[in-house]
Formats: C-alpha cells, structure tokens, sequence
C-alpha cells in the first residue's frame, strides 16, 4: 500500500470509529517511520501541529515501553493505559518500518473503554489493521 491509500484508510476508519463512539476516539495520529526524512513523521492529524515534534519523544514513550523486545508484524497493534494527556494511546504497524501512532489528548484508553460504546467502535480500529496486515504500507 502506498502512503497516500494509508492516510485514507486510517482517516476513514477513525471517522466510522467516531460515528460508533458517538464522539472522536482519537482526536490525533501520526504515521511515523523511525529513521524517514523529517523527522520520521510521514503523516500528521491532529490539533497539537506545532508542538507535537517536541513532545514526540515523551508522548511516545509508554507505548514504546509496551512494544519493547516484541516482534511487531504489518497489522499488529498495543493500546496503552499509560497514555492520556499528549501521551499516545495506541500504536500499530503498518509495514516494515511504519507505525500509526493514534491519541486521544482529552481522555487515556482507561476513559475510553469505561465507555460502552467503546466495544463497536473497536471493531473499527481491528478493520483498519486488517487491512495493513493484507496490504502493508511500503515507505
């Protein structure tokens, strides 16, 4: 899959989340591929534009933390309840060197899942990574 068919899936799958959840569940993501060009940020969304690089490194951590020694494959995925805040909520990778990086910057996924409506929208993210375990994003 390239890039550009990746920010449409991811867009629209976070948009049929969002009509499930009755409200956004992720109010910002990012396609990062350690060692790319600027930065290895390949896509942004979110409200945080200008300030999101500085913080990357810390709001990134506690995922990183969770997927530390694994052996991710294109379609894998970890949502941390280290998150909340500016801290990344789930990560999932997208091809061989590509992760989505998804947050909600008002509520952490403890918040999210007390929520029952959390368990329809879920099938929505388990689409979306289905979709790159078919079809991986090559950067």
């Amino acid at each position: 899959m390239d890039l550009a068919t990746a920010r449409q899936h991811i867009q629209g799958h976070l948009e049929r989340m969002r009509a499930l959840y009755f409200k956004p569940v992720f109010d910002e993501w990012m396609i990062l591929a350690p060692g790319a060009t600027l930065g290895g940020v390949l896509a942004y969304a979110g409200p945080r534009i200008e300030e999101f690089r500085k913080n990357l490194p810390a709001d990134v951590n506690p995922l990183l933390a969770l997927v530390a020694g694994q052996n991710l494959e294109p379609g894998d995925f970890e949502f941390t309840n280290e998150g909340g805040g500016t801290r990344h909520d789930v990560l999932l990778k997208l091809g061989p060197s590509s992760y989505l990086v998804c947050n909600n910057t008002a509520k952490g996924m403890t918040e999210i899942r007390a929520d029952p409506r959390w368990l329809k929208a879920q099938s929505a993210f388990f689409d979306l990574s289905e979709k790159f375990r078919a079809d991986p994003l090559v950067t």
